[in-house]
């Protein structure tokens, strides 16, 4: 239901972001990328494009280790990300397409973020898998707890702990949260 009156209310903005999209390289509006998602299925998880067109061959551009030996897969100046593309990243419109994810049942408002294949196969480990026990959400505990400031496959622990601690009034302080650092834009890249 509020996915639904989300995605009403949002049309015009949704319009303007895609329209820049557009005029900005000719490219497609809309980037389609596989994750994981509840009971470990994959899912087509739809998002405003915001990167080159050609940004997944770029991806050794990005991916680098930590100190402690962690992959990590983004960074905050990412060359491959264009000029609308930083700014709905930062204000969060490049995610409002999922609101159709939403309504089609891949994912809930609330829970844990929908992960990268390659990811999970390649970097997780076995006790992570537990936060795919529940639909993946376009926000939860993970984005309102630093957003890509705590890069989320090390960040399984704030998954866990919204899993363990789920109620509904849990999500509506999320939603909450959610406006709030969206509107500071910190961590978003």
């Amino acid at each position: 239901t509020i996915s639904f009156f989300a995605i009403i209310s949002l049309l015009p903005v949704m319009a303007l972001v895609a329209l820049a999209i557009k005029l900005e390289d000719r490219g497609p509006i809309f980037y389609f990328a596989q994750r994981v998602g509840q009971n470990g299925a994959l899912f087509p998880m739809f998002k405003f494009r915001s990167m080159r067109i050609d940004a997944d061959k770029m991806q050794h551009l990005v991916s680098h280790y930590d100190d402690e030996g962690n992959l990590l897969h983004k960074i905050e100046n990412d060359p491959r990300i264009t000029r609308v593309g930083r700014f709905i990243r930062r204000t969060s419109l490049d995610e409002l397409p999922q609101l159709f994810n939403v309504l089609r049942g891949d994912m809930s408002v609330v829970g844990p973020r929908p992960e990268l294949p390659w990811l999970v196969a390649e970097e997780y480990e076995q006790w992570q898998h537990q936060r795919f026990s529940v639909p993946q959400g376009i926000t939860g505990w993970w984005q309102v707890s630093g957003r890509s400031d705590n890069p989320m496959h090390l960040s399984t622990d704030l998954d866990l702990y919204y899993i363990q601690n789920y109620s509904i009034w849990l999500d509506f302080q999320i939603m909450l949260r959610t406006l709030s650092v969206v509107l500071r834009g910190r961590g978003a890249y």
